[in-house]
């Protein structure tokens, strides 16, 4: 029973520490309303969601860089 204990502990330090919390609780909610989720495990669920917030929150992170990029390049071009 050991793995599962240290599977549940590594994914909630790892969503408090990343401060994904809502987003994770918001996709496990969504979860248990789709059929394709219905006959999951409760571990399942949790590491669908996990992957899912993550690849999010990347995405995420990335477009923002993205964003800073074009607004530094504008201001360069223009001041130049």
């Amino acid at each position: 029973m050991g793995h599962y204990e240290d599977f549940w502990w590594n994914i909630t330090e790892s969503i408090d520490n990343l401060g994904l919390k809502k987003e994770f609780d918001a996709q496990l909610s969504k979860m248990n309303h789709q059929d394709k989720h219905k006959y999951k495990d409760s571990r399942e669920r949790w590491d669908y969601a996990y992957q899912k917030v993550l690849k999010l929150s990347k995405k995420n992170k990335n477009h923002q860089l993205n964003l800073i990029y074009k607004r530094f390049y504008i201001f360069w071009f223009i001041s130049m």
